[in-house]
């Protein structure tokens, strides 16, 4: 890997960040350091400095006598990112919903759509839903509640990458031109409902897609 005329520690962060949302990196696994020194050319210190940035993302935990690895999920973890990250959406689309152009924002989401339909891997789809979502909070005036999104939009981002793994790239575009109608009819409830039930389906695919990597 060739790293870019950039901060070491920023580049490393964001490779593994990357490969933890992503699913490459699996969850439960180790962080070696000195496999990543390997890897990657460089020192320790940008290193470690990545995974405790990591750390603070809620993406990596260390261990005594085991050091640092990829967050674990069990159920009552997908419940709670799940809750949290629900609750700070509909306070999203709310505050967008009352300070926002709705056709501005229409247009937007209809773009993220777009590009939904024409992604061709889990990723790649994940990084339309994502953006899709942030129409919300780039325009709901609270750059607070956009920053308490950011401690757990890494958690999210994997949960979104397991459903559409075990669901095997399901097509969920009628649940986000629902988003797009109740923007353009300036429904914020209809927004939040039709989150809300393309969560509750995603849900059980999550957790039956955990409970499976644990056997």
């Amino acid at each position: 890997m060739i790293l870019k005329k950039q901060s070491l520690v920023d580049q490393i962060y964001d490779q593994l960040r990357y490969d933890i949302i992503n699913l490459k990196l699996p969850l439960g696994s180790r962080l070696n350091v000195s496999e990543l020194q390997e890897r990657f050319g460089i020192s320790s210190t940008p290193i470690r400095e990545a995974i405790n940035r990591l750390q603070t993302d809620g993406l990596v935990v260390y261990e005594n006598n085991v050091g640092a690895r990829v967050m674990s999920l069990d159920e009552r973890d997908v419940y709670e990112i799940s809750e949290l990250a629900m609750t700070l959406h509909a306070a999203a689309v709310k505050f967008a919903m009352k300070k926002a152009d709705h056709m501005k924002m229409a247009r937007e989401i209809q773009r993220c759509i777009t590009n939904y339909r024409m992604a061709d891997t889990v990723e790649e789809k994940t990084d339309s839903i994502h953006k899709l979502m942030g129409v919300f909070y780039a325009n709901c005036g609270n750059s607070r509640l956009d920053n308490n999104m950011g401690l757990v939009k890494g958690q999210q981002l994997i949960l979104r990458n397991i459903y559409g793994k075990a669901s095997g790239g399901k097509d969920n575009t009628l649940d986000f031109e629902k988003i797009y109608r109740a923007v353009l009819a300036g429904d914020s409830a209809g927004v939040i409902e039709a989150l809300e039930i393309n969560e509750a389906q995603a849900l059980p695919v999550i957790i039956k897609a955990i409970k499976a990597s644990e056997v």
